[in-house]
């Protein structure tokens, strides 16, 4: 049997994807649609609706958009987060995207087409920039705001230096609130799930007078206590959090003007992540054999606390030829976590009763006492109908973070014996611009560019040294000053072959600023990672087809990203470090349908293909410090191992979804059935790779029955989520001992909902 080469592999999946795609993704679809197209033509609701985006900062059918996209709206929105689950809940809904937290509600991080930052401390940037209402949010602490009352999510793949350049060479999730109308009208839902899971949600919607309008909506979720700690010490019971959550809206609008007004904040207390120590087999990703979610035996602390509020202001001017937009952005946080990082009870314990033998113990916490970040964004575009469309502006971002890291005397009462504390003040500004020219009706391209300063200065001290007498004092002050400029491009193209047909190909260039790591409670030095640039090539179809019930995307990419920014463990220390690999790529494609194949039954589906790799043959990162089956060649240093040519962490090959709907008229109503399942390939959880810390694939999938009153006023259904059950390692803690972090069990529920 001949073998290929992944390059083979992916230059053959470019010559076919594009004519394989309209007519082997949807067999059973196409099939189904053709019987349908009689009925079709009449309008019966077997029609798709036009899904209307804004990637480009202007309002454009997502069919026109040259780019690789996808929009998550409606039901779709309603079934994945029925059971209270944070942001994660849009992980693998879309293709190449993966979503994770090692600190549980709080703190998500996000990897598009693979690039993503596997790095836990707290002013730790990421290369997927997230937009809520048009505001960029840097932190990963203000990116898990909750998802509710919102029109539409749109995940944008691939660079966004231009127009969205904020630390974005990886892509953009972008999220548009629901806006106040001029309608009185709102909703109501109320869902009680399994484990006292309650989670409520409502907006209403009231004209003021002719010129205003006022949106208030909010969330509210809570969960009981679902793990118990069997010892006498430590936190007795874990995994209850509430969660609640608001945002009051006013609009204004006046002949050329509007104001859109937005408040909103945030109040969560849980618990963080369960560290579970020697809960993997060695030499395998297992769990070891008789494991038992409810029960973790520990020593130590547990508690999660996060208070987040902003405010915004939208203001917009359309004048004669062109529109000014004032975009400004204000939010601050406060956050806390502390947890049993080594994932169980004392120094030693016996395996009937406990996680069996931990080499030492390591009890810790870290907090935001001060977060600010303050936004501005002035842009300029044109409103003619004239072939040639442009865009200009400026954008300032400046953060203000202070980072408390804490330790803790497990086996001495639990008492604090260690502090350490950092400063990061990071300033950025941009000029941007794009042109977008109609050559005519058919052929339309677009070309952008960026241009981007940015600093931080950063300070750190380990004013007291962890089982150390506090009088002993730590290290003196550490202080870093990166700054780096950029300019970041785009030029794309799209042809439409018909009326239902387009072709766009796009080669885009990403930048991310310098970081800094100064976790210096464990060690007695800082990192820095100088900025990374991300060249990225794709080409695509996007077609509508048989009479518009069906629709199809398909992309083939491939990215270069050079000085990229990773996160390197310090083997037996609790410690991390930034390095800069000389480059890693990517290449894959994507796959995004919808169908409608007849009256009662609709159909989505998505596949991505992602093949990374990380080249630098002279990398060497701490492998674990735990004596965990490590299959990279040694490295130069003793426990050290090489990564050339490993993929990236949390990067799987294959991420997949699939959703199928059935709805029928029963009484004056209608009934109806949802499935839908998300497929996610194995990954390395670090650098490097390890019998123990490679992921096994995971399916999950969730299940939705209810019943919609003909007035569509009233809704009632039951939910569940993770349907099989399905629990294994997604994470692990590798400096100590075999310590894992698991997915979300089953949950079930239902869900009454009431529109006004």
């Amino acid at each position: 049997m001949r073998n290929y080469s992944s390059k083979q592999l992916f230059k053959g999946a470019t010559r076919t994807l594009i004519a394989v795609a309209v007519s082997t993704a949807f067999p059973m679809h196409a099939a189904l649609a053709q019987e349908a197209k009689p009925e079709a033509s009449g309008n019966d609701g077997t029609k798709l609706e036009t899904v209307i985006v804004t990637a480009n900062r202007r309002a454009e059918n997502i069919k026109e958009v040259p780019m690789s996209i996808s929009a998550i709206k409606g039901d779709a929105l309603d079934t994945y987060g029925a059971n209270g689950q944070d942001i994660r809940f849009l992980s693998s809904r879309v293709p190449s995207l993966n979503i994770e937290s090692d600190f549980g509600r709080s703190f998500p991080r996000f990897y598009i087409r693979g690039l993503g930052n596997t790095d836990f401390d707290l002013n730790a940037s990421q290369p997927v920039g997230l937009i809520y209402d048009d505001i960029v949010q840097e932190s990963p602490i203000l990116k898990g705001f909750p998802v509710f009352d919102v029109d539409q999510v749109e995940v944008l793949r691939g660079p966004q230096g231009t127009l969205f350049g904020r630390n974005s060479p990886a892509g953009v999730i972008k999220f548009d609130s629901a806006k106040p109308t001029r309608t009185f009208e709102g909703y109501g839902s109320v869902g009680y799930g399994n484990y006292g899971a309650i989670n409520l949600e409502g907006a209403v919607n009231v004209p003021l007078n002719q010129d205003w309008a006022m949106r208030i909506s909010g969330q509210g979720q809570s969960r009981n206590d679902r793990v118990t700690n069997p010892l006498s010490t430590g936190t007795k019971t874990l995994e209850g959090y509430h969660d609640n959550a608001a945002r009051v809206q006013f609009q204004y609008k006046n002949s050329g003007f509007s104001a859109l007004f937005n408040l909103h904040g945030r109040d969560m207390a849980g618990n963080a992540t369960l560290f579970r120590a020697n809960i993997i087999q060695k030499g395998t990703n297992d769990l070891v054999p008789g494991f038992d979610y409810g029960t973790y035996p520990t020593d130590g602390l547990n508690t999660q606390t996060l208070t987040s509020s902003g405010a915004n202001a939208h203001l917009r001017w359309d004048l004669e030829g062109l529109t000014v937009h004032s975009i400004t952005g204000y939010d601050k946080a406060k956050f806390y976590s502390r947890a049993d990082v080594d994932g169980g009870y004392g120094a030693s314990y016996a395996k009937t009763m406990g996680p069996g033998f931990i080499p030492f113990t390591a009890e810790t916490a870290d907090g935001l006492p001060n977060l600010r970040q303050i936004t501005q964004e002035v842009r300029v575009e044109s409103s003619t109908k004239d072939p040639l469309q442009w865009i200009a502006g400026l954008y300032y971002f400046n953060e203000r973070i202070q980072v408390d890291s804490f330790d803790f005397n497990t086996l001495g009462g639990n008492v604090q014996d260690g502090y350490a504390v950092q400063h990061q003040n990071a300033k950025s500004y941009a000029a941007f611009g794009s042109v977008n020219y109609a050559v005519n009706d058919q052929f339309k391209v677009r070309a952008g560019m960026r241009y981007t300063k940015d600093s931080k200065d950063f300070d750190a001290q380990r004013q007291w040294t962890p089982g150390q007498p506090i009088s002993a004092g730590g290290t003196p002050v550490l202080t870093a000053n990166p700054s780096a400029s950029n300019v970041t491009w785009d030029l794309s193209g799209s042809y439409a072959m018909d009326k239902s047909t387009n072709l766009f190909a796009r080669v885009a260039t990403g930048y991310r600023a310098p970081s800094i790591q100064g976790r210096v409670l464990f060690g007695d030095s800082i990192s820095v990672a100088q900025s990374e640039k991300n060249l990225s090539f794709e080409a695509g179809i996007k077609k509508d087809i048989l009479d518009n019930t069906a629709r199809i995307s398909a992309t083939v990419f491939q990215y270069t990203a050079k000085d990229l920014q990773l996160t390197a463990g310090s083997g037996g220390v609790n410690q991390n470090k930034l390095v800069n690999a000389d480059k890693a790529t990517g290449q894959g494609f994507e796959i995004d349908g919808q169908a409608n194949l007849n009256r009662n039954w609709k159909a989505t589906v998505g596949v991505s293909y992602n093949d990374t790799q990380i080249k630098d043959p002279n990398l060497f990162v701490a492998a674990c410090g735990n004596g965990c089956t490590v299959t990279n060649p040694a490295g130069p240093f003793k426990g050290t191992a090489a990564i050339n040519g490993n993929p990236l962490p949390r990067a799987p090959k294959w991420v997949g979804n699939f959703t199928l709907k059935y709805t029928t008229q029963v009484g004056e109503g209608t009934l109806y059935a949802v499935t839908d399942w998300a497929y996610k390939d194995s990954y390395n959880m670090f650098l490097y790779e390890a019998a123990e810390y490679k992921a096994k694939s995971l399916l999950e999938g969730g299940l939705r029955v209810g019943y919609q009153w003909a007035d569509g006023k009233y809704e009632l259904a039951a939910y569940g989520r993770n349907i099989t059950n399905k629990q294994q390692v997604i994470a692990a803690i590798d400096f100590n001992n075999l310590t894992g972090i698991l997915n979300e069990p089953r949950s079930y529920g239902v869900q009454f909902k009431a529109n006004f």
